[in-house]
Formats: C-alpha cells, sequence, structure tokens
C-alpha cells in the first residue's frame, strides 16, 4: 500500500469514527507505522499534523449540526469539547466567527469526504475570491424588519419570502420615492441576534439624511462604524441569484475566513448591499460585508 493509499484509508476512518476517541496512536497502529513516523508522513501527504486536522474536521461536522435546533454545549460534547467556551474558542479560530454567528448566517452540510486523488482539484464551493478591506462610517437605515430565526433553516425561508413581499407590494417604491433618502443602494441586515434561541432582525433598509424626521411607519436602525471584508457575489442571473449569494455565504465562513488571518468583529453588523448592479436580468452582482479585525 502506497503512502497516500494508506493516509486515504486514514482519512475515512477519522471521519467515518469522528465522535469517537482519535489520536495519533491509534491512527499510526491502524497505518502500520511507528508514531514518529506516521505523524511526520501525514504532515507531508495532508499538510496539517494529525490532531490539528482531527479537531478541525470535528468542527467542520460540528457545524453541520448548527443549522439544527440543538444546544451549542450539547453539539461540542458529541464532538469531543468539555466545555461551551473551549469549543467556541476553537470554532472562533478555525471559521473567524462564534458559532452562533455561524449558525445565523450558514447552513452547513455534513462535510465531503476528502479524496487525495482530487485535493489539487479541490475548492468547496467552487468560488474563489479575494476580498477588499475597507472602513466605513456608521450609516443609518429606515426599511422594514421582520424577525426570524436561524433554527431549521427557518432564516433561509423567510428572508427571500420578505424581499420577495417588499418587491411586489409597493413598500419598493414607496421607500425609494421618500424625501429622507439618501442613496438608492439598499441594505439587507441582520440585527441584535438572540444567542439562546436563534431569533433576529432582518432589515432592507435605506440609507438616509442626517437629521431628518422618519414617520413612524418605517423601521429605523444603524449600522455601527466598521473595518469591512467586502465580496463581490459572482455573475449571476435572475434564476441563480440567491443560490449565488448563499454559496459566497458558504465561501466566506467555510474556505476564506479559516485562512484570512481575520475574525468576525464583535458588536458589529453583516450585511448584504444591492445596486444597480441588482437591476439587470443577466451579470447581476451584490456585495456582501463582513466587520472584521485582525485575529489575535
Amino acid at each position: 500500500m502506497s503512502y497516500h493509499e494508506a493516509m486515504q484509508d486514514i482519512l475515512e476512518y477519522i471521519d467515518e469514527n469522528i465522535s469517537e476517541e482519535i489520536n495519533a496512536g491509534i491512527l499510526a497502529a491502524r497505518a502500520g507505522f511507528s508514531e514518529y513516523h506516521f505523524c511526520h508522513v501525514f504532515r507531508w501527504c495532508i499538510g496539517y499534523s494529525v490532531m490539528e486536522y482531527v479537531r478541525n474536521r470535528r468542527l467542520a461536522f460540528a457545524a453541520a449540526q448548527l443549522s439544527e435546533n440543538r444546544k451549542v454545549i450539547d453539539i461540542a460534547m458529541d464532538y469531543g469539547f468539555e466545555t461551551h467556551s473551549g469549543f467556541t474558542k476553537a470554532f472562533k479560530r478555525y471559521f473567524g466567527c462564534s458559532p452562533e454567528i455561524y449558525r445565523r448566517r450558514v447552513h452547513y452540510k455534513v462535510p465531503v469526504r476528502i479524496s487525495l486523488a482530487q485535493m489539487k482539484n479541490y475548492n468547496v464551493g467552487g468560488i474563489v475570491m479575494e476580498p477588499m478591506i475597507k472602513t466605513m462610517p456608521a450609516i443609518k437605515l429606515a426599511g422594514y424588519v421582520i424577525k426570524t430565526k436561524n433554527t431549521d433553516g427557518e432564516n433561509s425561508t423567510d428572508i427571500p419570502a420578505f424581499w420577495g413581499a417588499y418587491m411586489s407590494d409597493g413598500r419598493n417604491e414607496k421607500l425609494h420615492g421618500e424625501s429622507f433618502v439618501k442613496k438608492h443602494a439598499e441594505y439587507g441586515a441582520c440585527f441584535n441576534p438572540d444567542m439562546e434561541t436563534g431569533e433576529h432582525e432582518y432589515v432592507i433598509g435605506l440609507e438616509i439624511k442626517d437629521g431628518v424626521s422618519i414617520p413612524s411607519e418605517y423601521h429605523t436602525c444603524e449600522i455601527p462604524e466598521a473595518t469591512y471584508a467586502v465580496f463581490s457575489t459572482p455573475l449571476s442571473s435572475d434564476e441563480d441569484f440567491v443560490d449565488s449569494i448563499q454559496g459566497t455565504w458558504q465561501f466566506i465562513f467555510n474556505d476564506w475566513f479559516p485562512s484570512s488571518g481575520y475574525e468576525y468583529a464583535p458588536n458589529c453588523v453583516d450585511f448584504e448591499l444591492y445596486d444597480e448592479r441588482c437591476m439587470t436580468e443577466t451579470g447581476k452582482v451584490c456585495e456582501i460585508w463582513i466587520p472584521v479585525v485582525k485575529a489575535g
């Protein structure tokens, strides 16, 4: 058996026993190597130390569980983390955000099985992009709000339905026609997440002028000043625009954050920005703004 064949067997064994006890000695014995030699071969073939890889796969499997209505501590213990704080620290170090923020924004499927034969072409999500880093002052919005939850993918249904109603029932035209509007690019932003229930507010809004009075029929809020990683979604048609946006969110949290050197900035707001580039039938693009700080 070649080294690559032996390592492929080890990767499959890790996934199949991801919630069981795994250590370098167990894996080395399975591969038929001394532990010292196995650790060097594993790093050479995989690019990670043995237990670093195991920890990352456990976090990936745990991330898939976050879209279910389960307590974070129960998920953490299933994958070998003894405390909520220990799991959160490891999760944030790997994904760049807390489990609660990840649960609110990403609905992750069970990780695909790694194939060493295909690793040179392996790219989760099929998207390759680098963000622009921008600092933006606080922005005041006026618009409309709903409350939704991230459990069981509820927000991934509620938010597109909210946009559909907003675009078709006259609220879009009414909001854009108001004299207090400063800019007509639309913001889709999440506010006030409840870390226990997963409930949060989702706002569709426009930037407003300073010092103006806003009618009570509109919801008002403020996006705080922050530094952002700004991603542009791939060019899309009307029919695949939502999938393009969701795929970009997947890429940000599953691929970009782990190797970016950044993490999600605390007490800030992420949002989608829809400007004139979203108005065409083909070649549609929106921006996703993620508040970031350098990882400590």
